[in-house]
């Protein structure tokens, strides 16, 4: 039997942490009066909204791989991993808010977490066939 809580409550975070990057594109489109639809503008809002974007993008990948790993491989790996990611992409918008030529090293741990979910849910999903 499957025990899924754990990355459900790590999908709950990220779905947290999308609305808070929201937010902070929110408040500073009405400090700098940046009306939507622009996306350019203040340096600092378009720091934020940078941060935002990328991280649902980047969120559009996890979450599949997140929840194809705990099905067909592990759920306790998949929380696990998902953590790593969660952190990794909290670090990345902080660093981005302040000087996005140093996002590297957060990015690149969010992106070893993401591929070492999709690999291993890949194998899990072909191991069912075999």
């Amino acid at each position: 039997m499957h025990d899924f809580r754990w990355p459900a409550l790590l999908t709950l975070a990220v779905l947290v942490l999308l609305v808070v990057l929201a937010s902070i594109v929110g408040k500073l489109r009405g400090k700098y009066k940046i009306a939507a639809p622009r996306t350019t503008g203040e340096p600092a809002f378009e720091r934020a909204f940078r941060a935002h974007m990328n991280t649902v993008e980047n969120a559009v990948l996890f979450l599949p791989a997140l929840w194809l790993f705990a099905a067909f491989a592990s759920e306790v790996w998949a929380a696990a991993l998902g953590a790593v990611w969660l952190a990794a992409r909290v670090w990345y918008a902080l660093v981005y808010l302040k000087n996005p030529a140093k996002r590297g090293p957060p990015f690149a741990v969010s992106m070893l977490a993401f591929g070492v979910l999709a690999l291993g849910a890949a194998a899990g999903v072909v191991k069912g066939f075999l």
